[in-house]
């Protein structure tokens, strides 16, 4: 008898919170870039408010152990299954850390959006049988995070997406469409995380026109480039300021701008797979056995990431956009910003902090905002963003 209550309470829980109007809700998310966790926490409903915004570094053994996965080297399931319950705990103290320093009751907080850590996305897919099947996974168990705050968590959004034919990817360009869409103005919204990616949104346009995809490397490669540089004392460059003091090296930059993914039509996303360690490696040693200076390195892998995003808009689009709004760790790098400005001088370049919304906090809003929708039961993939062959509401619901 009290195991029925129990399961009739939890049902009622998730009626009720399904039927709120006005949703508090925290975003928790880890990105390409895997250095720690965004947490956002938000009031949802005819409008959006942030009330609370943080990054907590992961621990250096957390750090050391996604770059093993995420780089190739070979790990054991017991290796995989122990860190999917670690980083369950470091995303469920992260979202109790910000309650505490900004003084919000865990209690107060409705639900809990979880992107988790991407360990592996094969949007290309590998074929089983006569079937051909694409991939992702996500580690950060959600049931751990329930369990420490208590609340009721949506995480793992993206097989959803996939398992409806989709590539699981991107999945914020349904919040973008939420945040940004405008009557008049044509719109990009540029995420430059690990991977960037954009968002087209067609002025006065339906959620139906919305183009998105992942244009090519983000910070990734300016990132492992500043790290072997400094011999591992920055993990990135601060503010572009070495890449400043260089020079483009055009013959490489052509080189680079030959990639493949580069000019595969678009639903498409990419990762570490084809942007990770192994192909910055290539890039350093090649150039520095050339006799490349490393600022010059530096300064070229960083336009090959402008002139990636530039080329994608050119190709891809049906017209430069009025105003393109940067968030993601890239809106910070000044050298990459100015090379954007550069090449797309007639559109307007902002970031997401002109419209109230942190730039670095975007993702972990993105994800709250999806997990308030599941809850609703709202489909909300953009299947003519991820190739999806129909709308699905993503993500899987543990009860806290």
């Amino acid at each position: 008898m009290q195991r029925s209550l129990s399961i009739n309470k939890k049902q009622n829980n998730l009626i009720a919170l399904s039927k709120k109007k006005k949703l508090r809700v925290a975003g928790l998310m880890s990105g390409t870039s895997a250095d720690g966790v965004d947490v956002a926490i938000i009031d949802f409903g005819d409008r959006l408010k942030v009330l609370a915004f943080d990054t907590y570094p992961y621990p250096e053994s957390v750090s050391r152990a996604i770059s093993k996965l995420v780089n190739g080297q070979e790990q054991s399931a017991g290796e995989i299954c122990h860190l999917n319950f670690v980083i369950g705990e470091v995303f469920a103290d992260a979202g109790l850390r910000l309650c505490k320093k900004s003084g919000i009751d865990i209690n107060s907080i409705d639900l809990i959006g979880s992107h988790g850590q991407t360990i592996y996305h094969n949007p290309a897919g590998r074929r089983f049988g006569k079937k051909l099947l694409r991939s992702t996974l996500q580690i950060g168990e959600p049931a751990v995070i329930a369990g420490r705050t208590g609340r009721m968590v949506i995480a793992d959004f993206r097989p959803a997406d996939i398992a409806a034919g989709g590539q699981g990817a991107p999945l914020v360009s349904y919040a973008d469409y939420i945040l940004f869409s405008d009557k008049k103005k044509n719109r990009i919204i540029q995420n430059i995380g690990g991977i960037a990616n954009l968002t087209w949104l067609k002025a006065a346009g339906r959620l139906e026109d919305v183009i998105a995809f992942d244009t090519g490397p983000g910070n990734m490669i300016i990132d492992h480039i500043a790290c072997l540089i400094s011999n591992g004392k920055s993990r990135y460059d601060v503010d572009g300021r070495i890449a400043a003091k260089g020079d483009v090296n055009k013959p490489l930059l052509k080189k680079l701008m030959q990639h493949k993914f580069l000019k595969r039509r678009p639903p498409k996303t990419t990762g570490r797979e084809e942007f990770g360690a192994v192909f910055s490696n290539i890039i350093f040693h090649n150039a520095a056995q050339a006799g490349m200076k490393a600022e010059d390195i530096l300064a070229t892998a960083t336009a090959f990431t402008a002139e990636s995003i530039i080329s994608a808009y050119k190709r891809f689009l049906p017209d430069l956009p009025d105003e393109v709004i940067l968030c993601g760790g890239g809106a910070r790098n000044k050298t990459l910003v100015r090379m954007l400005r550069d090449g797309i001088y007639k559109s307007k370049i902002l970031t997401t902090d002109d419209f109230g919304i942190n730039a670095d906090a975007k993702e972990a809003i993105s994800f709250a905002i999806l997990a308030a929708q599941t809850i609703r039961g709202i489909p909300n993939n953009v299947p003519s963003a991820t190739g999806a062959k129909k709308p699905v509401v993503l993500g899987k619901i543990v009860q806290g």
